[in-house]
């Protein structure tokens, strides 16, 4: 179905994360509308809380971020409970959540990692950095799940659906490092510099670029782990959507590898380029076959999200 907000939609994904368009195209048709109007959703609420649209630039918003999350919430939860909503983001999540019956807990555990970063929290252990991922990025690949037709009850498959976005999200962070310094935000953990706290001005001071570099690998290192679980999660979708995913996790997967063996990481904000996606793209289509030939190991060590029902 086309209508203004799916339109609208639409033009949020290829203006906000061309590595997300890329993907989306790959799904079945009516999952690739389903995940343009969820993407709308995060990406309103991201530039809200930012003051930024299409996670560039910035605009005035009304209010304190504080307000604006508090908001946020509200028309979530009426979005939810089928309040008419003029907004298109709203209208496009309201309509995504009622086809999928997507649970309440998702949005709001969303919304909650939005809540780390309006109170400006600052993260001791990388078990506390994966709380403050798996609300920004864990829950939205565990909605995601369910929008391509996961029980919202397989906690198996939504655990590595999870896990993809801790890796999605870890990867993010070792990318924009210096971009996050210089607006004030610190993600790297202090007890990876053996220190109790780390500010905005130890990340961006030069002499301590060699700790920077070498706390951002051990993030990239932990990615790795992540990724590996969430391949086992790809066998389990509907082939056209193993087949997306799985190129978002090989163009991801890139991003942290040119930031790793990178001389310069921060010089310039690094990315895959077009001829490297479509290569990513082919290699992609026969990555759900292997995973399943692979079996399903058991998650080991790694950081679990709570029950979502």
């Amino acid at each position: 179905m086309s209508d203004a907000v799916s339109e609208a939609s639409r033009q949020s994904i290829e203006a906000g994360s061309k590595s997300f368009a890329a993907a989306a195209r790959l799904f079945a048709p009516g999952t690739r509308d389903s995940a343009r109007l969820f993407y709308a959703w995060c990406r309103h609420c991201d530039d809200v809380i930012d003051g930024q649209a299409g996670g560039m630039g910035r605009v005035e918003q009304e209010g304190t971020p504080a307000e604006r999350l508090a908001m946020l919430e509200r028309r979530t939860r009426d979005a939810m409970a089928g309040v008419p909503q003029d907004d298109p983001a709203f209208a496009a999540f309201a309509r995504v959540a009622a086809k999928h019956r997507i649970p309440e807990r998702l949005p709001l555990d969303i919304l909650n990692g939005f809540r780390m970063d309006v109170e400006d929290r600052r993260y001791g252990t990388l078990d506390d950095l994966l709380g403050y991922c798996y609300g920004v990025a864990g829950a939205v690949g565990v909605t995601m799940a369910v929008i391509m037709g996961v029980d919202p009850d397989d906690r198996a498959v939504l655990d590595r659906a999870c896990d993809l976005g801790l890796a999605f999200q870890l990867t993010n962070i070792a990318r924009d490092v210096m971009d996050d310094a210089r607006i004030g935000r610190v993600y790297l953990p202090a007890e990876l510099f053996g220190r109790d706290a780390v500010g905005a001005d130890f990340v961006l001071d030069p002499a301590n670029r060699r700790a920077v570099i070498e706390a951002t690998h051990a993030l990239l290192e932990l990615a790795e782990r992540y990724y590996a679980s969430a391949r086992v999660g790809i066998a389990r979708l509907p082939w056209r959507s193993a087949w997306a995913v799985a190129t978002a996790l090989r163009v991801y997967r890139e991003i942290g590898r040119r930031v790793r063996f990178s001389p310069d990481p921060w010089a310039a904000r690094l990315s895959v380029p077009g001829w490297r996606k479509l290569w990513h793209v082919g290699i992609g289509t026969a990555q759900p076959a292997l995973y399943r030939v692979v079996g399903t190991p058991p998650r080991r060590g790694l950081w679990t999200r709570s029950d979502i029902a």
